[in-house]
């Protein structure tokens, strides 16, 4: 199997475990049971619970940060998404360029919040958006540099 064959066959497990990871992390039970209550409330119930405010979420995170999961939910929403970052460009020839890549994992993150947001299969939160695609910056900065030593490396290669 070719390398980029491979890559997107890795990217696309990681979309999955990421779906996984953010959606259908309750027992199947509890999904049937959520799913059960679908109705015009468990809608109206999502916008109530919704976090439509920039930073506030992360500034409760930093707040209570004595408490047991504010440290693992700030650093778990940027960590969940450095993979994005890193193996987009590898993916999509055209992903290589910073604000294509930012603009697709905007593009998922918010598919996943709104999802959230309309299933009650968790919470819309605005600062999760930026969570996430920070931390697919990061994993993007990492495939820069992944890439910059590889050069140097087939350079060094070649020179011998």
């Amino acid at each position: 199997m070719q390398k980029k064959k491979k890559i997107r066959i890795i990217f696309f497990i990681y979309l999955l475990i990421v779906l996984k990871l953010i959606i259908f992390k309750y027992p199947i039970d509890q999904l049937r049971a959520i799913a059960a209550t679908w109705e015009k409330n468990v809608i109206l119930e999502g916008l109530d619970t919704a976090n439509f405010t920039l930073f506030k979420t992360i500034r409760m995170y930093i707040d209570y940060s004595y408490k047991l999961n504010s440290f693992e939910n700030l650093v778990g929403n940027i960590v969940v998404f450095i993979p994005f970052g890193f193996l987009f460009p590898y993916v999509i020839k055209w992903g290589r360029n910073f604000f294509v890549m930012l603009f697709h994992a905007f593009l998922f993150v918010l598919g996943i919040e709104v999802f959230q947001l309309f299933s009650a299969f968790g919470a819309f939160d605005v600062d999760d958006i930026l969570l996430n695609c920070f931390g697919a910056v990061l994993g993007y900065f990492g495939y820069l540099i992944w890439e910059k030593i590889r050069k140097i490396y087939i350079s060094k290669q070649k020179e011998m």
